[in-house]
């Protein structure tokens, strides 16, 4: 399986401005700049990287979690997870230095310790979190 999605850059770093699409056309010519990387908070402007890695590791995480608590015999109503991935200045450049999960899970039937416990399980496992193993990875979960 292959997933593919392509960035076009114009300009140089501090003016320049730049589009992203992929495949599925979920982005379709959405911009990026450093204004929407460093400035825009409200995201109206356009993406940024960090918000697209903590875009596929919320919905990565709440799939994988799914999963797991289906092997282990439980159905979840919603599982909503917010992904915040923090980025610091190192010296001259910026780091992605950790992506921490927040959940709230809704589960009938299950326990608080043991949906703590298959919530761990998913993030350990799923693709996003195994693929972010330089960073700090995070979860703080509790059921609905």
């Amino acid at each position: 399986m292959k997933r593919r999605a392509s960035a076009l850059w114009q300009g140089n770093g501090p003016e320049g401005k730049g589009t992203l699409n992929s495949t599925s056309g979920v982005l379709k010519e959405t911009p990026y700049s450093v204004y929407t990387r460093f400035v825009s908070e409200d995201g109206k402007a356009g993406t940024n990287p960090e918000e697209l890695i903590a875009a596929a590791h919320s919905a990565c995480f709440t799939m994988a979690l799914s999963f797991v608590l289906g092997g282990a015999g439980f159905t979840p109503v919603a599982l909503n997870a917010t992904a915040t991935v923090t980025v610091d200045k190192v010296e001259d450049h910026f780091v992605i230095k950790s992506s921490h999960l927040d959940l709230v899970g809704e589960v009938p039937g299950i326990s608080e310790e043991k949906f703590i416990e298959l919530a761990g399980i998913a993030k350990a496992t799923c693709p996003v979190s195994v693929a972010l193993k330089a960073i700090e990875v995070t979860l703080t979960a509790k059921l609905k």
